[in-house]
């Protein structure tokens, strides 16, 4: 059976000086947040960079409202959020508090 996911897209950057810092705070990303993202319905999550330029890309199995909406609700992205606060500048959606949407402009599929 195939599944109809959702797509998420976001962008973000990382302070000058700090992308090794980011990335080492990703390799050892903790336990806890991969369990708030698995339960947030995230599934091939995928960070890139160029520079200090991040983006960001995910398929939500439950939809893209849910997994904001999960999200948005937990303590531990909250702390995750502060802790990467000091090596990067992320604009979040005041209504969902998540990062903004980017719009799709071409799908191949």
């Amino acid at each position: 059976m195939v599944i109809n996911m959702e797509k998420y897209a976001w962008r973000a950057t990382v302070k000058v000086g700090c992308i090794e810092e980011y990335k080492r705070r990703h390799n050892e990303i903790w336990p806890e947040m991969v369990e708030v993202l698995k339960k947030a319905g995230i599934k091939n999550y995928t960070i890139w960079n160029i520079g200090n330029e991040l983006f960001g890309y995910y398929e939500c199995e439950k939809g893209v409202k849910f997994a904001a909406d999960y999200q948005k609700n937990s303590v531990v992205v909250e702390k995750w959020n502060k802790y990467m606060k000091d090596v990067m500048v992320m604009e979040l959606d005041p209504v969902t508090g998540a990062q903004p949407l980017l719009t799709k402009v071409f799908e191949l599929d």
